[in-house]
Formats: structure tokens, sequence, C-alpha cells
């Protein structure tokens, strides 16, 4: 090891877990032995040394070696018998996986090394310090927090899954201290995945704050009979010397005994037939082929590796190498579900077939593109796409329809391509832009020859973001059906907050191991995008008809896990039939007013001056109050203002959460800075925007999204009309502007207090169930039960107070957070709580079961069967896991109400239909839909939507509360509401 030199360290068992929980479950074909985290783990060690070697994760490593943990206690045994005591036995099916990734390593021809009596922490600290002594760089590949305090100017931490490198102003970001104060920090916060005691009551944050302030952990101790807050100096006196202790275990021994030098950990290339063998042995046949090509061996002439574990042999002590407490995943490395890193072979069958871009047709003529769909009639099944000249699907002329009949065999037919606009000085004759584009069917004859099978109900079309695809057909006159859509299927399967994403480049990457072209390397990006019209069609083809046959490669890994999960009906009752009908209210829009926006605009405009005068008044000076660096050095810098912390950049943080805190504690300009951004916001996202979405009718077309939340509830965007304020006199205002046609009117549908019904019936509440089922005000009914105030003249600020509870409970709302909204102490908004959860302990009841069977399972279900997946809720930082804790126990609720006006949407147009009703849905706003309606239709109208909606949790939930839907109609969406 010498100066430049780079060494690669990879935490080999943090990766065994993170290939084992991030992979649905796979096993050999030939005999059935389990090897899910075995190909997970080459996967991910070969997309490394690819990688690394083109120098995408820095400079090129000259030095490697992956390090694992051994099987025998450690040294901190001896000091702690309590360390790591309370680690669960490893799954069944991983033990027989343990030996033969260390096959696997040395397979890879890179050292595979592990010492009895150390963890492989500890040899990572010694390699780490001797290659940077030696004048080295070095970069651990974990996301572990406890090889954070390794970190420095020579020691990166590169979390593979993000594509993400950690230095110390990342730890600090994270942590609130540098590398050289994470053992001190780690120390007082303790560690539950290790059983490390650490300081009781004293998480991340604070124990930034202390050390801060005095500097280390021995100061911390010595003087803590200098802190101001009792229950936080007890316990640091009290437990002083368990500080102390902790920080010995978690302190990592830089000065292991090492077997293996660090001159020899030199990397060099594999030996290609070794590497494939075992590959071979393995059976993972796109990897295989994926590195015989890169090393250049011919796999026929390979034979197989012998192995260190046969199908016979399978049992607890399978594996004497096997760690008898292996490392339990934690923090970000708990993953159980499909992450997006594991790019590589995540299911060898799906991706057994290479995809080659070669072997796509361009469709040129009428008579071929019959032949293709006549294929398509006798296959029963086809994947297609389609490619518009603008990311709109309600304003992109359509340009091209790509389809795929079978793996591999895939098409693209080109409908609207033009010459680019560069060339057309060398195309002004007549007849020379078509010439250099190629032919084309005519659009109409296109359109008339896929409409016969695009609508055939024998032909199963399957799409990516299916709702896209329908929109454009549709105004091209062609209802798309029947439709599967893969996106849908991957969000029912696994919704989690923790993944990138359903997109296809995503899943395409996740489950076949194969990076699609994507629209950025097809088109460019920013100034310089081009329309895909203008695209070469050669070059439209091998990305359009990939899309295709991406598409139905997915289809065919993705479908059958719905019914193997158990989530079939929660896709085919709740996402595929809402997929027409959100396309429909799409392409319907809603009328606005161009007038009120102005006119809002201005005032608006006239009220931000005057919030400015203020601020100015207050400040004595003027200043940009849209500036962070501005507003932070007038905060805390000139006004003194207490609270203040600085970013990693060194400004001052002026977040809502800071200036709330703020407000709520009196001071005068926070609270008008907080005024002044609310209002701005509303004049950019609407009042001034609104108008630039509108179509030549005046109608606006928002975007329905199925697959962004956690949950199942929809999301708007271009533009968002979800978010317009309705508790404020200026949201209010923006929703007046939102009218019906001439001769029609609004009907608004909203759905009253259904996720407090909802938890009435899920926690069961006595007191909330019998309100709701006698009609009876339940805030007042709270009130009554809190307060002990009587119903009758009940003052209006008490039941405003219960109102607030009631909601906020379901969102897990702190003390803080009702402190806030009533504008009360929070030591009395605390009392209130407490007294909630006192009057009403089923609700307490609930959340503990909702939280364990989460921490226990990895998900929470809807009433429906929806899961909504939270694996950060055995997060080692306790704010993250607070947080999924939260989220967790809302899901349920908040799910299952999601779920309910889904299936009020899918069942309304049928409804509408047979009544003869010509009201059309426009928009769902999270519990409220809104109906364009004609004005001598308004009662049957509201009669029937209201009896769809209130109907639509049907006889399967057998709920305990009934629905109540409160309707009302007006010339504009205000009015209505």
């Amino acid at each position: 090891m010498k100066q430049g030199d780079h060494l690669f360290l990879v935490d080999g068992s943090a990766y065994i877990f993170r290939a084992y929980h991030a992979l649905p479950p796979l096993t050999r074909k030939s005999d059935g032995l389990p090897v899910g985290a075995v190909s997970g783990f080459c996967n991910m060690l070969w997309k490394l040394v690819e990688e690394s070697r083109d120098t995408s994760v820095g400079v090129a490593p000259t030095h490697f070696a992956v390090i694992f943990d051994h099987s025998s206690t450690t040294f901190r045994n001896a000091l702690y018998d309590g360390y790591k005591a309370h680690r669960p036995a490893p799954p069944e099916d991983l033990r027989p996986q343990f030996a033969l990734i260390r096959d696997a390593v040395r397979a890879f021809d890179l050292p595979c090394i592990e010492k009895q009596g150390f963890e492989a922490d500890d040899l990572i600290a010694t390699y780490a310090r001797l290659a940077v002594e030696a004048g080295g760089d070095v970069t651990i590949v974990s996301s572990d927090k406890d090889l954070m305090q390794l970190v420095g100017p020579k020691v990166t931490l590169y979390d593979q899954m993000k594509d993400k490198r950690l230095g110390p102003d990342a730890v600090f970001e994270k942590f609130g201290v540098y590398p050289e104060k994470m053992i001190d920090l780690q120390a007082l916060v303790g560690d539950t995945s290790d059983n490390v005691p650490g300081v009781p009551g004293i998480g991340p944050k604070t124990a930034a704050q202390l050390l801060e302030e005095f500097g280390t952990l021995e100061a911390l101790l010595e003087r803590a009979g200098e802190i101001k807050q009792q229950k936080r100096r007890d316990s640091l006196v009290s437990f002083a010397d368990q500080a102390r202790l902790s920080k010995q275990l978690v302190t990592l021994d830089a000065n292991t005994p090492l077997d293996v030098a660090l001159d020899d950990l030199f990397i060099h290339e594999p030996d290609g037939e070794k590497l494939v063998a075992f590959l071979k042995a393995m059976e993972f046949t796109t990897l295989t082929k994926r590195v015989a090509a890169k090393l250049g061996t011919d796999v026929a002439e390979v034979g197989t590796a012998k192995l260190s574990v046969d199908r016979q042999a399978r049992g607890p002590d399978l594996d004497p190498q096997a760690p008898a407490s292996p490392p339990a995943p934690s923090g970000d490395s708990a993953l159980p579900f499909t992450p997006e890193a594991l790019a590589a072979g995540r299911r060898e069958a799906a991706a057994a077939e290479t995809i080659d871009r070669s072997a796509y047709e361009t469709i040129r003529d009428a008579a071929t593109l019959k032949r293709w769909m006549a294929e398509a009639v006798e296959a029963g099944l086809m994947a297609f796409d389609t490619e518009t000249a603008s990311l709109s699907a309600m304003n992109g002329a359509l340009v091209g329809v790509s389809f795929a009949l079978a793996s591999g065999r895939a098409a693209y037919v080109p409908l609207g391509h033009v010459a680019p606009p560069e060339a057309a000085d060398l195309l002004a004759e007549p007849g020379a832009a078509e010439k250099a584009v190629g032919a084309q069917i005519p659009m109409n004859e296109a359109l008339a020859i896929l409409k016969s099978v695009l609508e055939d109900p024998s032909v199963l079309k399957i799409a990516q973001n299916a709702k896209y695809d329908y929109l454009v057909m549709l105004r091209q006159g062609i209802a798309v059906a029947p439709l599967d859509d893969t996106m849908l299927i991957s969000y029912a399967l696994d919704a989690s907050s923790s993944l990138e994403g359903h997109g296809m480049d995503e899943l395409s990457e996740r489950f076949l191991g194969h990076k699609p072209i994507s629209f950025k390397e097809l088109c460019g990006s920013g100034k310089s995008m081009r329309s895909i019209a203008t695209v070469p069609i050669d070059k439209v083809t091998e990305y359009a008809a990939e899309d295709a046959d991406v598409t139905l490669r997915l289809w065919r890994v993705l479908k059958p896990r719905l019914p193997a999960d158990g989530l079939a009906h929660v896709y085919e009752r709740l996402e595929r039939p809402l997929v027409p009908v959100l396309a429909r209210m799409e392409e319907r829009g809603i009328k606005v007013d161009r007038q009120i926006l102005s006119r809002l605009s201005g005032r608006f405009a006239q009220k931000l001056g005057e919030i400015e005068a203020d601020i100015q008044a207050i400040t004595g000076e003027g200043f940009n109050p849209g500036s962070p660096k501005q507003l932070g050095d007038m905060l805390f810098g000139k006004l003194g203002l207490p609270g203040g912390k600085k970013t990693k950049t060194g400004q001052w943080s002026t977040d809502v959460k800071v200036l709330e805190e703020l407000a709520a504690d009196g001071h005068e300009l926070p609270r008008r800075i907080v005024d002044w951004r609310q209002l701005t916001k509303l004049k950019n996202t609407y009042t001034d925007a609104l108008v630039t979405h509108m179509d030549e009718a005046g109608r606006i077309h928002t975007s329905f999204s199925m697959a962004s939340t956690t949950t199942g509830r929809l999301s708007s965007t271009e533009p968002n009309l979800q978010n317009i304020p309705v508790r404020t006199e200026e949201g209010r205002a923006i929703r007046s502007a939102f009218i019906a046609d001439e001769g029609r009117v609004l009907l608004s549908a909203d759905y009253s207090q259904i996720e407090l019904r909802l938890l009435a019936h899920m926690a069961r509440i006595p007191q909330l169930v019998e309100a709701f089922q006698a009609g009876t005000d339940i805030h007042a009914m709270t009130a009554s039960e809190m307060f002990g105030v009587p119903v009758q003249g009940m003052p209006a600020d008490v039941r405003r107070r219960a109102k607030a509870i009631n909601f906020g409970i379901i969102y897990g709302i702190s003390a803080f957070g009702l402190a806030a909204q009533l504008a009360i102490p929070r030591e009395e908004a605390g009392l209130y709580i407490k007294r909630y959860f006192e009057r009403f302990p089923g609700i307490r009841d609930y959340m503990d079961e909702t939280k364990a069977f989460a921490k226990a399972n990895g998900y929470v279900s809807t009433l429906f069967g929806r899961r909504a997946h939270y694996p950060d809720i055995r997060h080692s930082n306790p704010q993250v896991r607070a947080f999924n804790e939260r989220a967790a126990i809302n899901a349920p609720i908040q799910g299952t109400a999601a779920d309910i006006i889904r299936r009020a949407m899918i069942r309304m147009e049928p409804a509408l239909a047979k009544s003869k009703l010509s009201a059309r849905m426009l928009l769902q706003v999270h519990d409220e839909l809104v109906f364009e309606v004609e004005a001598d239709e308004v009662d049957e109208t509201k009669a029937l939507v209201a009896s769809v909606m209130e109907a639509a949790a049907g006889p399967d939930l057998d709920l305990a509360v009934p629905l109540v839907v409160e309707a009302k109609a007006a010339g504009n969406w205000e009015e209505a509401h």
C-alpha cells in the first residue's frame, strides 16, 4: 500500500442481510436449495467491482477485501454479557447460505476475511488505519452507523444501495456531530440492535446538543451537575458508569491482530473459469452469462464448482463458520422488501432471456401491422406503450405505438415522426422531409387496425402506468380493454416509503437486472430536450419496443405474486378498475374563471405588501423575507431569538418548524413570516400559475397519481388540486374560481368524519360507536366526556378543542402540535391528550396493537387487505422509528378511507348511467368527490351520489358505524363545499 492507492472494504455481514431481506424467496431449480441471499450478494458484489473499476463510485480500488463477522463471541461479551444477547437466530432458509456466500467471495478471487474474537467492524477499522498511515484512501462499503466513527478526510463510507458517499459533513448532517464524536454520541444514545445500554432518556438530538456544549463524554459526565434539566441531569449522574461501558462497547478496535496483511489485499482480475463454475453451480443463468461475456469465458466449456453445502446437508448447524448470532439488520439495512439497488439478476428465471434491442422491428406498412395484430389475437395478450410529442397525456400528440407479444418479440409503429428543425434548410424541396423520416402508416389507417385489437375483450393489454396510455388512446377514440398495469401490480405488492418507486426503469433493474434506455438518453433534458417526434425512428424503435418488451417480462414476474402474497383482490378490485375512471375524469377537466384568478392575484400582491410593511416595522429595517440567510441573520443574529441552529452550510435554519415554534412562543416576526410564506405560495402555485394550465375551453386537466403514497391515497399533479387550503380565507377564495359550464352546477359530496368513524370501528370505542350510530355531534360528545361539560349550551371554544384532539389523535399529534393549533401552553395540550386516552382507552390499545403488528411483520393492512410497508419501524434512530410508528398507526385508517372512496368512484359511473343522469365526475380530493351536474338534475344526482358513496364499504366490512355523506351544489366549488 502506498500513496495514491485505494482500499475498498466491504462489510460482508451487512451485505448478507441486505441481500436476504431485499429478495423474494429464491431456490435453486435442481434441488430447491435456498439461494436468494447468495444471488443478491453476488449481484451486488459484481456490480460494485465492475462499477468501481469504471470509477463510478470514486477512484478505482487497488486493494479490496470482504470482511465478515466470525461465529464466536468477541471481547465485548467479556466486558458486558448482555452485548447482542437478544439477537434472534438466523432464519432457517438463510443458514445454508452462509458458507455459499463465503464460497462466492473466494470465487471472485477476493480476500474473504474474518477473525475469532473480533467483529468485522474491528477488522475494517484496523485495515482502514493501516491504509491511511501508508498514504492510501479507503472506501468502506456499508451504511452501518457503527462505522461512521472511522470517516475522515481519507476514509469514506459508501452506501451502495443508495449510491451515496458519506464524508464528515454527511455524518454531521445525519447525527449533529462529526465522526470524531460519534463514539461519544453512541455511548450516550446506546444501540438497541446491539443491546448497548447508553443513558436512558438521551436520544441522538439531545446527545449532539450535550456534546456540542461540553465537548466530550468524559467532560459531560464530570460536569453533569451543571445541567439545568433535572431529569436529564439525574440520568447522566446515575448512569455515568453505564455510559463509560457503552463507550467501550461501541469503540472499534483499530489494532486488531491481522492474519492477512494489508499488502495481500491487492486486487486482480478474477479467474473467469473459477467464477463462472461457481455461478453455474448456483444456477444463476443471467449473471453467469454477464460475467462470462465480461471475462471472455466460454460458459459451455466450464464445469460446475463443488460447493460447501449440498441439498442433503441442510440443518441448523450446517455452517461451522456461520455467525451464531448474526448481525440483525438495523437502520437503513432493514429492508424486508425489494429496494432499488439490487439491480442485476433479481429474478434469474425472469431474466434468463437476454434483452436484445437489435431484434426489435419497425412497422411501416399496414399489412405488417395487421399480421402482428392477428398474432396478438392468437396469443390472447400483448404489452403496449404509446409515445407522445410531450410528456402530457392530455396535450401530447400521438407519435407512435409499440407492443410486445413475447419476450424479445416487440415492434414499434411510427405514426407522427417529423424531420428535426435543424434539417429544415436541407429539406426544402417538396417531399424531402417525408423521405428523410421514412415511411409511416397514415394515422387513421393505423388506428383503425389497432382499435380492433385494443378494444377486443379477448386480448389482454398490458401497460406500465396504463392510465397514461389509456388516456392517449381515449383521445383517439379508442377505449382500451381489458387492461393490466405492471405499475399498479407492483404498487399493490410493495407500497412502501422506503422504495424508490414503481416506474418501469426501477422495476426492470429490480426484477430483471436490466437497465432500459432512459427518456433522457433518448431525448435529452432541460433546454436541450427535443421532442421524441424528431428523434430518428430507428432509435425510437429501440427505446419504445424495449419498453413494451420489459413491461411484458415484468408482468410475467409480478402478476403471479398477487395471489401468492394474498393481494390479488387489492389489485383486481381497487386498482385495476379505477384506471379508466380516472382517465375519463382527467379528460373532462374542470372549468376555471380566469378573471377571478386575476383579481385574487392582485389582492394577494397587495396583502403581501402589507405583510412586508409589518415585517419592516417590526425589524426597523428592510430585508428580503424570501431569503433564508437574511431571515436567519435577522431572527437569531440581530434579534437574538432563542432556539437557533445552523445547518451544515453555516446558515441559520429557518424551516417552517423553527418559525412555528417561535410563533407559538409569542414572537411576532416569525408569525408574520409564516403568513408571508403561505400567501406567497398560494399566489405562486395557484392564482398566478393555474391560468398556464388552462386549455382553450378554460378547463384544467389535473393528473391523478395512483402509486405515489404508501396508504393508497390518490395524489394530484400538474397542477395539484388536492392541496388548496380550505381552512383559510385565501384558500377558499381560490376554490371560488372553479366553476361549472353554463346551465350546470358543481356538486361536492364529502364523507363526514370518515376517518373518525373508521377509528371508532377499528379501535372498538363504545362511546364513539354509540355516538355515530345515534347521529350525535361527535365533537360535542368528546368534549363532554373529557371536560365534563354538558352538550347543551357547550361553549364553542370547548367543542373546538375536542375537535382538534379528535382529528389530531389519528395523526399522532404531539403536545406541541396541539398547543400550536389551539394557541395554548404545551403543558395544557399534553394534559388534554393524556385525558383523551384515559377517557377512550381503546384508542391507546389500538395504537399499541398496530405498532406491535407492524414491528413484527413490517407492514399494516387496511380493512380491505391493502398493505402499507414500514420497514424502518425498527430503525435504530428514534426519530425515524417514531415517524414510522405514527405512520403505521394512521395507515390502516387513512388507507381504508382511501379504499372506500376508490370503491365509490368505481361504482359511480355505472350507477349514473343506469339512472340516466348526465352528471360527470371531475375531481377526487381525499374524502370528497366533485361533479358537474345539469341544473335540473341536482336533487336526483345528489341523492344517488350520496347513496353510492355511503354504500361503498359494502357488506364486506360490516362497519359498526354508518358512513354519512354531505352533498351540496352551487355555481362554484367553494359555495358547494
